[in-house]
């Protein structure tokens, strides 16, 4: 079991390199069971996303991640994502990314989760 449970946690874009897709608009809306992540996630340039993870012991995610954007490309990756505890509780997600589709290229992102 991972010393971090992201379920019921929801995250949005904070920032992300240029040849990303996801943005300010883009909301990730996450579920764990056991060390298995899911999210579901929609918004700004995305119409619909999913993403699924292995949790490692210490909240790390080895993730795989498709979605359709708005130009109606599917497109899909894989992310490392090392997770930061603020002082409020709430999480800040540090991604880094690689297409595995389009121009593979790569990058990197930060969420953070949303005070609910």
């Amino acid at each position: 079991m991972t010393t971090i449970n992201y379920n019921g946690r929801t995250f949005i874009a904070e920032e992300n390199s240029a040849n990303g897709e996801v943005g300010g608009g883009t909301v990730f809306h996450y579920h764990q069971e056991g060390s298995v992540v899911w999210a579901e996630y929609s918004g700004g340039d995305i119409v619909l996303g999913r993403l699924i993870a292995n949790a490692s012991q210490d909240g790390r995610l080895d993730m795989r991640y498709q979605h359709i954007n708005i130009d109606g490309e599917l497109m899909t990756g894989i992310c490392e994502t090392v997770p930061e505890l603020l002082s409020d509780g709430r999480l800040r997600l540090h991604e880094s990314w690689q297409w595995t589709s389009g121009d593979r290229s790569s990058g990197t992102s930060t969420l953070i989760e949303t005070k609910e």
